[in-house]
């Protein structure tokens, strides 16, 4: 099938979804890399694999269909001189002209069958890999230097982050951190080379290529309307006005809600403190609630050719107004109780993954927050995640909606 970009709200009826399947990239993870690598701990690759299957086979037994990126990055590199460009572009991003193999590196990815090109380009390259003969510089040989020539990219099963589906077009991710700028180049090309893209004029809602950072865990649509985006330590105030003055207007929006959240690793998205779980209900951390301070909320909304800016009072007022509402649910992680939320938000009980309205998936090892949620009415579908919930994210996390169903 060829799915037609269409998101227009945060729960309507699922219908086509990119996943990555983690791969050898995980197994590159080593204790004292694991810093730069946005990593606090080595997941175990069988095991997250299976959970991510089961993951999988939720969504497609609700009639999902789901793509993986690795197959979508293959057929957009079929052609010969995308397939160059595209490697010349990542190992530039990867600053690998910088080092003295960046010849032998480059004439060893060209010489790879498109399949075994991306999934190396996904799991790193090691010094280890390049053949003997080819080395000719110290710095090949002494083994107790940094062992790559091109990092791995663990992130990479949080599909979520490198773009994000907006109506009909879509945003791609200008990465924060080193370590995952490259995953959103794979989306790009993807986009723009991939058969199943071929018949969409598909608008970018912004480029990869701004200056400032932008990632796809702070992107909420929750209406054709309105979407929320978080001001984060990934995504800065000037790429929400960027997005925002790109999308009003043109994508049927009407106003853009920013909302400032701590800048620090364990609030990193908007998605990690707050989800929408139905029309009127949605799960957040106390964090976003005001119970730490003031939580600073903007609306910009079209001003002639420019923008209106205003501060908002509260997360619950701006829903209400946004979308329509006299009541809001906002149903608190860990059951309301701070230290249940601490723990539950450090596994992501606030980043649940809508198959339909009023039906979540979620992460099993959060069961105070899923009976909380069930409490209200909301049917939470647990995926085991011992594993996947290792590198820091969850349902939400691991999925990049191509196509929704309308909500009525």
């Amino acid at each position: 099938m060829r799915p037609r970009l269409c998101v227009t709200s945060e729960i309507g009826r699922l219908e086509a979804v990119v996943v990555h399947r983690p791969g050898r990239e995980i197994e590159n993870l080593t204790p004292d890399y694991l810093g730069p690598l946005l990593f606090d701990d080595i997941p175990y690759l069988p095991a997250m694999q299976r959970e991510h299957d089961y993951f999988v086979e939720v969504m497609r037994r609700h009639g999902v269909e789901v793509l993986y990126l690795k197959d979508l990055v293959e057929q957009a590199l079929q052609r010969e001189d995308v397939r160059t460009h595209f490697i010349d572009e990542f190992l530039a991003e990867s600053e690998a002209q910088e080092t003295l193999a960046y010849a032998h590196l480059r004439s060893h990815l060209l010489a790879l069958p498109t399949d075994r090109l991306v999934e190396t380009l996904m799991a790193g390259v090691a010094k280890s890999e390049i053949p003997e003969e080819t080395k000719g510089h110290l710095s090949d040989f002494i083994e107790d230097q940094y062992p790559f020539y091109l990092d791995p990219l663990p992130n990479l099963y949080f599909t979520r982050d490198p773009a994000a589906v907006i109506g009909g077009g879509i945003s791609v991710s200008q990465m924060h951190w080193p370590a995952r700028k490259r995953e959103s180049l794979f989306v790009q090309y993807v986009v723009r080379h991939s058969p199943i893209f071929a018949d969409q004029e598909i608008p970018f809602w912004f480029d990869r290529d701004r200056p400032f950072s932008i990632e796809g865990g702070d992107q909420l649509v929750l209406s054709p309307e309105v979407m929320f985006v978080g001001v984060s330590e990934r995504t800065s105030a000037e790429s929400v006005e960027t997005l925002a003055r790109r999308l009003l207007g043109s994508s049927g929006l009407r106003a853009v809600v920013a909302v400032e959240i701590p800048k620090v690793r364990s609030f990193m998205h908007l998605d990690t403190v707050f989800t929408m779980v139905d029309r009127d209900k949605f799960t957040v951390h106390p964090v976003v609630l005001g119970q730490h301070g003031r939580l600073n909320i903007f609306s910009l909304e079209r001003d002639g050719d420019g923008l209106r800016i205003r501060s908002r009072d509260s997360l619950e007022g701006s829903l209400k107004e946004y979308l329509h509402l006299t009541e809001v649910d906002l149903i608190p992680c860990g059951g309301g109780d701070l230290v249940a939320a601490s723990r539950e938000q450090w596994n992501d009980a606030s980043n649940t993954f809508a198959l339909a309205p009023g039906v979540v998936l979620a992460y099993d090892r959060n069961h105070i927050s899923n009976a909380t949620l069930r409490s209200h009415g909301v049917d939470v579908i647990e995926i085991p995640s011992s594993e996947l919930s290792r590198g820091r994210g969850g349902p939400r996390c691991m999925s990049m909606p191509l196509a929704r169903h309308p909500l009525d």
